[in-house]
């Protein structure tokens, strides 16, 4: 913590800006193309002055943080510039849908000036790109209401290029338009397909519908039924994908130059590390959601549903689930405070709708909502911190018939700490379940990291050491090449039985720290895919809102997430880019995905630093190799497994298949083609032999219980558990983690063991 304040202190006191008191010059004009068609000049250019003071001090404090305290030594030059230059067209028009050739050679002018546009303020980039993405839109809008007066011609036999890589930008007005109707036929041939599934279902209704009907009362969303034609469905597409693109292209129009600054800022710090960020002060409010798993407001999931507010989801223990009256499917019409006027929500984009919705715990928000019957309510909530479940650690004991033992499961979605609350942090829950599944005896234990990001480096290093004496954990090194060491000091151990740390490619971060330093202290078999993620790196979040400059300014100017440190093993390497690898590897679902570290651009490098001395774990009779034998021998007689493997190469194939026909013959022949191999590789198999016990809500979220209704909650208690057993049933990598397990704590007993069939 000292570390972290002082780092902000430093930050504060290296600034020395000097501000233009004058009035900025008049804005960088743009000669643009005239339209035959009107178009509202208004609505183009609103929301686009600069405030030229606020963006010169937030571009100074970046390239000082940037500069300074970022671990890869960056200078923020003309070189750096182009290709920030290239990452800002990316931000904006990743798909190159909407501008032209000429509109990227009109703006190239700035290619090598973002480095002096962002020291000056005056952004003239921004205020160009504004004026030629939202008059692109427009045109693509008035393309859609011209398209979408007849039905597309579904004989001709042609093509869409998905991958904007394989693509290039527009070269005029005429192939822009043509573009578009493809996208629109692709999407409203999609519609079709999944309008025609439906229908074929109510035609000829399986099992599982006799369960959702069952659901759909239950939650009150019964609909009258229509059996439609061919030619009804196709209607139906084509005006609910005109329907949606009228709605994307109003939530296009309605980024503000805020949106903008954000990605003219990320694309300069893009070029430092895919982890370096500029945080407008929404997106900082979100971090912080996301990082303590908790947030002051009311406990509703929300989404748009154009050009409403909908509810999606209540969160259980929170103050909506408690007050009882706001629903699922409600749309909130307005919202107020507990004085002053209501603000009309309807057509106003989710993520600034929860800015009116959230608040201070103690205090009242009013919602003016729409029933799903109709009638219209006003409700009164009273704000509390919202603990959201599904971040937190929970765990079940787990036994697998024919095996005869009892395993201890604990899920880790994330590494979360409240930085306000040092008592709400993964840490101390983890200890908690493990000292919960001790009572019911467990033979071992199973920590589960896949798909955990990461998260809090300090409960990197204090899980860890619930699991071994004491000793180094992780090596940092600094932007300065000082190495430091995190050591665990407490030599008391939690659980020191028999131990698998499951990791796949989503495993990353503070995931990557606790699986090395367990697998290089010999103290954990680590099971997984290839390779985890390969995030090796530390970030400090540093707020600018601090100093005097700032403060005389006045308004949030938000935060910057800056790379400062790398981390290593114990042993010497660094996790980043490659990751950890795992002691025993096992197939992997997501193995068709591009999502690791080395595929992100602008990724550091891997290198190595002086191992450490330490102290390995002693206390292991297992032999590593045999474990690996048979769990191989296991893997390949599986017919769950040999089906993963199978389900990767068709994804990798498609994946890589980039280019789809639009001609609705062929679609039609290719989806029931997909379909069926979707259907033979769908991995929803039960193990109806794993037995599921003392599952529980985690004991965070047990906290949450005192503060509402416990029968409510109990209510909800057993769908939980159904869809947390299916979970693991379906599960077959757990599966082999148990048998792996098994194996282990025979060699550990020093018992003889059973031939793998």
């Amino acid at each position: 913590m000292k570390r972290r304040l002082n780092f902000l202190l430093i930050l504060s006191l290296v600034l020395s800006l000097q501000i233009n008191a004058k009035e900025p010059k008049k804005l960088a004009q743009t000669s643009f193309k005239k339209k035959e068609e009107a178009r509202s000049v208004d609505l183009i250019t609103a929301d686009i002055v600069p405030n030229v003071k606020k963006e010169k001090i937030i571009g100074n404090i970046l390239r000082n943080a940037l500069e300074t305290y970022h671990y890869r030594k960056l200078k923020i030059n003309n070189d750096l510039s182009v290709k920030a230059y290239d990452q800002f067209f990316k931000k904006i028009d990743y798909g190159k849908q909407f501008f032209l050739k000429s509109d990227v050679k009109l703006l190239s002018k700035y290619k090598g000036e973002m480095h002096n546009e962002m020291l000056s303020g005056k952004h003239s980039l921004v205020n160009d790109a504004i004026k030629i993405f939202r008059e692109r839109v427009v045109e693509v809008d008035k393309v859609r209401q011209e398209i979408f007066k007849k039905e597309f011609d579904w004989s001709l036999d042609e093509s869409l290029e998905l991958d904007p890589e394989k693509r290039d930008f527009s070269k005029n007005h005429k192939e822009l338009k043509n573009h578009w109707r493809k996208v629109f036929k692709q999407a409203t041939l999609n519609r079709y397909l999944s309008l025609k599934e439906e229908q074929d279902e109510l035609k000829n209704p399986k099992k599982d519908d006799k369960k959702k009907d069952k659901k759909k009362k239950k939650a009150k969303k019964e609909e009258k039924v229509e059996i439609l034609t061919d030619a009804q469905i196709r209607k139906k597409a084509h005006e609910g994908i005109s329907k949606k693109y009228k709605s994307f292209f109003s939530r296009l129009m309605k980024d503000d130059r805020n949106d903008y600054e954000e990605k003219f800022f990320n694309a300069i710090a893009s070029i430092y590390d895919p982890h370096t960020q500029y945080l407008p002060p929404k997106r900082k409010e979100d971090f912080d959601i996301d990082i303590s798993g908790s947030l002051e407001g009311i406990g509703a999931v929300l989404s748009e549903e154009d050009p409403y507010i909908k509810v999606v989801k209540i969160v259980p223990g929170g103050a909506a689930w408690r007050q009882k009256e706001l629903e699922v499917d409600d749309l909130i019409l307005a919202v107020g405070q507990e004085t002053g006027d209501f603000v009309d929500l309807v057509g106003m984009r989710v993520d600034d709708a929860v800015r009116y919705i959230r608040g201070k715990k103690g205090t009242i928000v009013k919602l003016k909502v729409k029933k799903a019957d109709g009638s219209r309510k006003q409700i009164e909530i009273e704000r509390d911190v919202v603990q959201i479940g599904e971040s937190f650690a929970k765990s079940s004991v787990l036994e697998l018939k024919g095996l005869g033992l009892k395993v201890g499961y604990i899920h880790v979605p994330k590494f979360y700490r409240d930085f306000e609350n040092s008592s709400i942090n993964c840490t101390a829950d983890v200890r908690a379940e493990l000292e919960r599944i001790k009572t019911k005896g467990v033979d071992g234990v199973i920590l589960d990291l896949r798909n955990n990001g990461g998260g809090a480096l300090e409960d990197a290093k204090q899980m860890s050491g619930l699991f071994i004496e004491k000793g180094p954990i992780v090596q940092i090194k600094n932007h300065d090449g000082k190495v430091d060491v995190l050591n665990d000091t407490d030599s008391s151990v939690t659980y020191a039985g028999p131990l698998i740390v499951m990791t796949n490619r989503f495993s990353a971060s503070a995931s990557e720290i606790l699986a090395a330093a367990l697998q290089d202290y010999g103290r954990a078999v680590i099971v997984g895919g290839a390779h985890s993620h390969g995030k090796g790196t530390v970030q400090a979040v540093l707020n600018l809102n601090h100093g005097p400059i700032q403060q005389l300014l006045g308004g949030e100017m938000g935060a910057l997430k800056v790379t400062i440190q790398k981390f290593y093993r114990v042993t010497g390497g660094s996790t980043q880019f490659k990751g950890v690898t795992p002691d025993i590897t096992i197939p992997d679902p997501y193995e068709y995905t591009k999502s690791r570290e080395q595929d992100l651009e602008y990724a550091l490098p891997w290198d190595r630093v002086q191992p450490l001395t330490f102290k390995h774990w002693d206390k292991n009779k297992y032999d590593l190799s045999t474990l690996k034998k048979r769990s191989s021998k296991r893997v390949k007689s599986s017919k769950r497994f040999s089906k993963i493997q199978e389900s990767v190469e068709y994804l990798t194939k498609r994946r890589e298949d980039t280019k789809v026909s639009l001609n609705m013959q062929k679609v039609i022949k290719e989806d029931k083609l997909n379909k069926e191999m979707s259907e033979k590789l769908k991995l929803d198999e039960q193990n109806k032999d794993l037995m599921v016990s003392f599952y529980e809500d985690s004991v965070r979220m047990h906290e949450e219980i005192k503060k509402g209704d416990e029968k409510k909650w109990k209510k909800d208690f057993k769908d939980r558990n159904d869809d947390w057993t299916k979970q693991l049933r379906q599960d077959a990598g757990l599966e082999e983690a148990l048998f792996i397990l098994n194996d282990m704590i025979h060699m550990q007993k020093g018992e003889k063991l059973t031939a793998v069939k």
